[in-house]
């Protein structure tokens, strides 16, 4: 009988090599790997670590996807700092990552929602961080999980899911109506773009936060731009004389406070980043969860021509650590993207 192959003698063996386990049998069992980013304990961009991990397997209602673009977003360096903890546990070593785009390599046991080779794209938040998508494949529950839009690249459709899907949360949330008027902060952001293009289909007029360089961009997606800075409330006040029916809050660090005074009597308020004061303001908070549906609402969106994105820009696996570094540094327009 052939003797089986001897495995590298090392716990880490080279990208693309394969290990070697035993099964219950005694019999060879081959590992595949793959290459993916860890970190092992909470800090900065530095902890980010290229590593060689295990492919995947699918749960029951799961299926592999290989990764051709995952989507950054702020929310995966303030998990990697710890700061959620008491509100997800963390398993080390973590894969970090919540957005991806790719194509269907693995069926989980029940899954008639996808075949092999679908191009798909999801918000994969799981209960437990750790799986993340910064990985060359990641296992995605279908709930997670849609075809992505046939018009758009892997890039722009990693770049949608978790900022699309909070900008349509809070729209629904607040309840934007036809003529009425909105003012969203940190407009230039992912989640911001998104709202203002969602609230101008609902029929809303919207004025946008951003840094004056970004106030083009804001005009090219139908809002009357202005600075975020002192005097902001004034400021809004002269772009919408009336008020505002409807405050949605992207930024955090006061803004909600520092544009009370242009808010109309019984504004709906919004936040993703400031709980407290849209709280004492009698508004909601909005922590966006996986939904395949609004998904798929998305991508029809996206290739009916009614919503665009800003991919700002795109960096390798490798250089993972030196997008997250340019994503915490603030003031990217639009999204960051990591490919293979």
């Amino acid at each position: 009988m052939d003797t089986p192959p001897l495995a590298p003698p090392s716990n880490h063996s080279p990208v693309g090599f394969t290990r070697f386990s035993r099964n219950t049998h005694g019999w060879p069992v081959v590992i595949p790997r793959m290459r993916a980013i860890t970190y092992a304990e909470f800090g900065t961009s530095d902890v980010l670590t290229p590593t060689e991990l295990p492919e995947p397997r699918p749960g029951p209602d799961s299926v592999v996807v290989e990764m051709r673009a995952a989507g950054l977003n702020p929310v995966d360096w303030k998990a990697r700092q710890g700061m959620l903890e008491g509100l997800i546990d963390t398993v080390f070593p973590a894969v970090p990552g919540w957005d991806v785009a790719g194509v269907v390599v693995e069926l989980g046991a029940d899954v008639p929602e996808f075949e092999v080779g679908d191009e798909v794209y999801g918000y994969a938040r799981k209960d437990v961080l750790g799986g993340g998508m910064l990985a060359e494949r990641v296992s995605v529950p279908v709930r997670a999980l849609a075809h992505k839009p046939r018009s758009a690249s892997f890039e722009e459709a990693a770049a949608i899911p978790l900022a699309g899907l909070t900008a349509l949360r809070s729209v629904r949330r607040s309840n934007v109506s036809d003529g009425e008027r909105v003012l969203i902060h940190n407009g230039a952001g992912g989640v911001g773009g998104f709202a203002i293009q969602l609230a101008r289909l609902a029929g809303a007029s919207v004025v946008a936060t951003a840094s004056e360089r970004n106030h083009e961009y804001l005009r090219s997606l139908g809002a009357t731009p202005i600075e975020y800075r002192d005097g902001l409330a004034q400021r809004a006040l002269a772009a919408s004389p009336d008020g505002f029916d409807v405050v949605l809050d992207f930024a955090g660090s006061g803004a909600l406070a520092e544009s009370e005074a242009a808010m109309r009597q019984g504004a709906r308020v919004i936040s993703v980043a400031d709980a407290r004061a849209a709280r004492r303001l009698g508004g909601h908070v909005v922590w966006v969860r996986p939904d395949a549906l609004g998904l798929f609402e998305l991508a029809t969106l996206f290739d009916a021509g009614n919503l665009n994105v800003e991919v700002a820009r795109t960096y390798t696996l490798a250089a993972t650590a030196d997008a997250y570094r340019e994503l915490e540094a603030g003031h990217v327009r639009g999204k960051l993207v990591v490919v293979p």
